[in-house]
């Protein structure tokens, strides 16, 4: 790991957006879940979430490549699930459907503590997500088409969010608490050490101002081994 590579790692950090995330309900085909991963990067989110569950689930999360390793992937057993664990942290609900309260995707304040539900490929966003919904958005169509890819929804709803939060100056400092920038830095830039610590339940190495290792962890984890 090099200065550079962790300066990188840390000007990410300082963009990241933990009150911004979105909701993949039911969508099914690897493509969209990979393009939303990385849209959600793009734009500083950390953490999505989605309804899946066995090869389902499993084939998807080998879909995103190294997309997951920079935004969680956070996997509930049902729509049901999901909706209690967003509302449990104080999230706001906003549904991406086009429906009689639909109101334009623009005139939604992104700014506050925000999940966006999309639905998937097939069926849409269930009724228990719109019923949940404290707002429902729509992106207004000029064309002949009636319907947009899942993952196009998602990058144009983003985009505003994202130029909203930018012109709110919510992208000018790290809004992360320190520990958990602390803990993903370390991640990020030393996965394997990383790995090995989770393993052995201790608390990650000190990293120097520039995110390098304060010391050789190498000698922690040998001490470790002899002892076992």
């Amino acid at each position: 790991m090099t200065r550079d590579q962790t300066a990188s790692h840390q000007r990410v950090l300082d963009a990241r957006q933990p009150d911004l995330t979105v909701l993949m309900d039911a969508v099914t085909r690897p493509h969209n879940v990979s393009a939303i991963v990385r849209t959600a990067d793009a734009v500083g989110i950390q953490q999505v979430h989605r309804t899946s569950t066995g090869e389902l689930a499993h084939r998807n999360h080998k879909s995103l490549g190294g997309a997951k390793h920079w935004v969680a992937v956070t996997t509930h057993r049902s729509t049901r699930a999901a909706l209690s664990a967003l509302r449990a942290d104080g999230w706001q609900l906003v549904a991406a459907y086009s429906g009689e309260r639909s109101r334009d995707y623009r005139d939604v304040d992104y700014t506050q503590k925000v999940a966006i539900m999309v639905g998937g490929e097939h069926v849409g966003l269930s009724d228990a997500a719109r019923a949940e919904a404290d707002e429902h958005i729509a992106i207004p169509m000029h064309g002949h088409g009636s319907s947009l890819s899942v993952s196009v929804v998602v990058g144009i709803i983003l985009s505003e969010a994202e130029r909203q939060r930018r012109a709110a100056g919510l992208y000018d400092q790290s809004r992360m608490t320190p520990d958990e920038r602390a803990r993903t830095l370390f991640e990020w830039s030393y996965p394997d050490i990383a790995e090995r610590y989770r393993a052995m339940g201790k608390p990650y190495p000190e990293l120097t101002a520039d995110g390098m290792l304060a010391a050789n962890p190498l000698i922690d984890i040998s001490t470790v081994s002899e002892l076992e």
